[in-house]
């Protein structure tokens, strides 16, 4: 008899997803970051995804729902969850029970509080690493993710996080592709139960809607156009660049080169 052969490991991905805001029209729809999030879960290799939303459903939220479906999933499991609820005892109760070995999130909701808490909050309570502001996945191996954080200015960290543990991701994460229609429509949605627990602290809160605030001009005082345009070009946080003024197109070119070696652009 020949032995059995052994079965393939698979990885298995939770994504949490919210009801996105379109930021011209307020109508609802998939989170950016969310579904680059689905996006950053589909490009793994041997991953089983579970969709997670944790919140009401209406028509409008179905709607914006089904669009992460649409991107190839065929479900998505809804902890049912009253307007003014935590939604971390229920998240956790469910994602105790299904137990995947890496979640993935985005930044912060489009919508509602938006604070960016929820990820943070999730992994104090189960326990788990977090690593934010992720980019991709290089490889998982044995256990260990290699992941890519985004860093300002386009750099990016090579960190190793032991799984299981739970990822952010933000804009510099592949871009989502786009949701179709049927695959919308035929996706299910299961309904899940799960304890209510109540916050106190957001019931004590006021919400008003958000003004668009006017934005501080900075002062110039300078004696000569040439000063007032080099104040309104320079660079508003500090940094290691350099200005280069009063020197011909030979040397500027000379300098623009040793910069950039310097910098790390050539090698």
């Amino acid at each position: 008899m020949q032995p059995e052969a052994q079965k393939e490991a698979v990885l298995e991905v939770a994504v949490l997803v919210s009801v996105g805001r379109h930021p011209l029209t307020g109508r609802g729809r998939r989170a950016d970051q969310d579904a680059r999030g689905v996006e950053l879960a589909m490009s793994l290799d041997k991953a089983s995804i579970t969709l997670l939303h944790a919140g009401a459903l209406d028509e409008q939220s179905e709607n914006a729902l089904r669009g992460y479906l649409g991107m190839g999933l065929p479900e998505l499991t809804l902890v049912e969850q009253p307007s003014g609820t935590d939604v971390i005892p229920a998240l956790a109760g469910v994602l105790d029970e299904a137990r995947p070995q890496l979640i993935i999130a985005g930044e912060r909701a489009e919508q509602g509080e938006g604070s960016g808490l929820l990820p943070y909050l999730l992994a104090e309570r189960m326990g788990w690493p977090l690593v934010s502001g992720l980019a991709g996945v290089e490889k998982i191996e044995n256990g260990v993710a290699t992941l890519l954080q985004a860093l300002p200015r386009g750099q990016r960290r090579r960190l190793q996080v032991r799984l299981p543990a739970i990822v952010t991701v933000d804009a510099a994460a592949a871009t989502a592709r786009q949701s179709a229609f049927g695959p919308a429509r035929r996706g299910e949605i299961a309904v899940e139960t799960a304890a209510v627990v109540w916050d106190e602290a957001q019931a004590e809160w006021s919400e008003t809607p958000a003004r668009k605030r006017p934005k501080r001009l900075k002062i110039v005082k300078a004696t000569s156009a040439r000063e007032r345009f080099k104040a309104a070009a320079a660079k508003a946080e500090g940094g290691s660049g350099q200005v280069l003024t009063d020197v011909t197109p030979e040397q500027g070119a000379e300098a623009i080169y040793k910069l950039l070696k310097e910098e790390g652009v050539l090698r």
